[in-house]
């Protein structure tokens, strides 16, 4: 089944050696080369100012995030990849979902105030990435995988994402050239499953 697919490429930094947005890039062609339409957002591309008020948080967001998000909207499986930095996702990235989420774009008030907001992301699932410098497994049990619980618990649970997927990639300065092509090919075919 041909799926649509929107890929957050969440590094700040537009350089296009860093593996995320290789990791990225090869999810899309898995996915593309199975017939998935894929659309992409790049925070590194766009100027994401902060959140400061209610008020703002109120009214939907200026562009480019609204027209942005509107590929949010679109689509039935979220691609998100980061870097973890400090521990979470960089500051870009969290800016990015902040503004998205404005308007009721994830969750919607009742009218009645009363009961749980209704979910707007309902049938859509996720696959979360996130790579770092220290071993994976410190990151996972050592930090209790907090910016990734975060997001899918937060954010994508919370507006009815599922189901969710994660893979967490450690210690990236140490991958030898033949890990760094089989986590590309292991994106490439979970991209052309759209899972």
């Amino acid at each position: 089944m041909t799926r649509s697919i929107c890929i957050i490429d969440g590094h700040p930094d537009p350089d296009p050696d860093h593996l995320i947005h290789a990791l990225c890039d090869a999810y899309a062609e898995g996915a593309e080369a199975t017939n998935h339409k894929v659309s992409r957002i790049r925070v590194a591309d766009l100027n994401v100012p902060f959140l400061t008020s209610q008020a703002e948080f109120d009214d939907p967001p200026p562009e480019p995030i609204l027209s942005q998000r509107g590929k949010i909207a679109e689509a039935d499986h979220l691609f998100i990849a980061f870097p973890l930095w400090l521990g979470g996702m960089p500051a870009r990235l969290k800016a990015f979902f902040e503004q998205a989420a404005r308007a009721e774009f994830f969750l919607k008030t009742r009218e009645s105030n009363a009961g749980w907001p209704e979910r707007m992301m309902k049938g859509k699932s996720a696959r979360i990435v996130v790579t770092m410098g220290m071993p994976d497994l410190i990151y996972r049990f050592g930090m209790d995988a907090g910016a990734l619980k975060a997001l899918e618990r937060g954010v994508l649970g919370l507006s009815g994402f599922k189901p969710m997927h994660h893979t967490i990639i450690g210690s990236v300065d140490e991958l030898t050239p033949s890990k760094v092509e089989s986590w590309f090919t292991f994106m490439k075919e979970i991209g052309g499953e759209a899972v």
